[in-house]
């Protein structure tokens, strides 16, 4: 048999086998970006000077006296009319000494990352207090059962990267019991790196010791913080907030990296024009710099500056959008000539089901986000109705855009053996085309991402299944995860302890 007979005889059925195999993820999370600019070099540096002269001339308001005198001993000044002004030094200091570069840990080592440079990873945020019910298809009040189902759904989606608890759980009235039960939610589903928020100061130490104990003892979480939180210790525009500023001290003394994220709305709490409302952010986004490096210089910090849209005909929030796409971008692209570990937000959309809104504006701005080159990319999974939902269908059909974007983001590999010279003589005076041939299996495997969730049939079989829309294809996927994988990450030792020690509202698996 000839050697082109071979590749005949067998082209077929090596490539069902293929078809067959799982795919090897090529364009994995953290890819390389930077490649979107929306600002010139000139536009970044008015910016950054417009939020240096809001610092040092307006400064920040309702100070808490114990950061009063941590941010004095570092540099700022009282003035005495209730606000602290920070000076371009003390700015400038802090931006030196920040960490530039970090690991967020998962309790799987081999599911840690490490943030910093322009590597881009999608993740999860969100404190949604509604569900789209997966059986009814409507919303209904998020429960802490569908915090532990998010949080093990997720689990398995390789393209989200770590995970915040996406919703609240209504049904646990309790602050205490609240923070507690997400925290638990979160060691119990997931190995990935996680976050998640506290209410009070006081809950902090207290779930520093579970943690202890889903790390292996006294100290171990502190050795290597698997868990991060997200704190906005500003509040815009341009003051602190007590509690937060509280929760700040407590998660710095226990090792926990926080996200400081400024979540100002144009032409409520910032202002309309972009370029003002980008000044003011950043300035409320380093005033949360100074700060935590004034009480702990060098302590993991991601620099989340969000800037949020709200429709100024109505005052409504709008998470999805051209406006909210840029000024996302252009914040990753700030935060990137600082050098600062970097985190926006993003696939906020408005959409309330599945639908070609959600599709348009999940695309346009975790698309935007990625190419200006976010480290961390928050609010990507799952949220759907401008922040007020989550919804399960969400979460796989999201996984399935960011491997899209990853795969944009990786580009394209130009070398003699991608260019194909000798390859494309081949099959013009061979066979006449592609098919079959050793590269194109090559690039099958290394070139290309398939979806598991679009539809490429051609019309007739479409019709012929039934026409099925890509909602009941994530549904039934999400469905199948939650069918069978229940995956057990905390030791029925460490379960018992911490159920001796908290009150868990869950009951124990098996």
């Amino acid at each position: 048999m000839t050697r082109n007979g071979a590749r005949r005889g067998g082209g077929r059925q090596e490539k069902l086998a293929q078809r067959a195999r799982p795919a090897p993820n090529r364009s994995p999370p953290g890819q390389i970006s930077g490649r979107y600019a929306p600002l010139t070099e000139t536009e970044i540096e008015a910016i950054y000077s417009t939020a240096l002269r809001l610092l040092a001339e307006l400064g920040l308001g309702d100070v808490p006296p114990r950061l009063m005198g941590d941010l004095c001993a570092a540099g700022a000044e009282d003035r005495g009319d209730g606000r602290v002004r920070l000076p371009p030094a003390l700015v400038e200091t802090a931006i030196d000494t920040a960490a530039k570069r970090f690991v967020l840990h998962g309790r799987d080592p081999d599911r840690s990352i490490e943030i910093g440079g322009r590597a881009v990873y999608f993740g999860t945020g969100g404190a949604a207090v509604q569900t789209l019910d997966l059986e009814t298809g409507r919303y209904r009040p998020s429960t802490l059962a569908d915090l532990h189902d998010f949080t093990r759904l997720q689990d398995t989606l390789e393209n989200v990267s770590w995970f915040t608890r996406c919703c609240i759980a209504t049904d646990v009235p309790d602050m205490v019991d609240l923070d507690v039960n997400t925290a638990y939610a979160l060691i119990a589903n997931t190995t990935k790196p996680v976050a998640t928020a506290f209410t009070l100061a006081d809950h902090v130490a207290p779930i520093v010791q579970m943690l202890d104990i889903a790390a292996g003892g006294d100290g171990a979480f502190a050795q290597r913080p698997f868990l991060k939180a997200h704190i906005s210790p500003v509040i815009s525009p341009m003051r602190f907030g007590a509690d937060a500023v509280d929760v700040v001290y407590a998660c710095l003394a226990h090792n926990i990296p926080v996200s400081c994220i400024t979540a100002a709305q144009s032409g409520a709490t910032a202002p309309a024009t972009l370029a003002g409302f980008l000044a003011q952010s950043l300035a409320e986004t380093l005033a949360s710099l100074v700060m935590v490096n004034a009480i702990k210089p060098g302590h993991p910090m991601v620099f989340s500056n969000w800037p949020l849209v709200i429709d100024l005909r109505t005052g409504a929030f709008a998470g999805g959008g051209g406006e909210i796409a840029v000024m996302n971008a252009a914040s990753a692209q700030i935060s990137n000539w600082l050098g600062l570990p970097s985190g926006v937000a993003a696939a906020m959309t408005d959409a309330k089901a599945v639908d070609a809104q959600y599709g348009v504006e999940k695309g346009l701005t975790a698309l935007a986000a990625g190419l200006a080159g976010g480290n961390l990319i928050y609010e990507s999974s799952g949220m759907t109705a401008s922040l007020l939902g989550v919804s399960f269908e969400a979460f796989v059909l999201d996984n399935d855009m960011h491997a899209a974007i990853y795969r944009m983001l990786r580009g394209i590999e130009v070398s003699e053996d991608t260019l194909g010279f000798e390859a494309i003589c081949e099959a013009v005076l061979g066979e006449g085309h592609f098919l079959g041939a050793a590269q194109t299996y090559a690039a099958m495997e290394r070139d290309y991402v398939y979806s598991t969730l679009a539809d490429r049939d051609a019309p007739v079989t479409w019709h012929e299944k039934g026409a099925p829309d890509i909602r009941a294809a994530a549904r039934t996927q999400a469905r199948e995860i939650l069918d069978t994988h229940r995956p057990v990450y905390l030791s029925r030792a460490q379960d018992a302890e911490i159920r001796s020690r908290f009150r868990i509202l869950t009951p124990p698996r098996g």
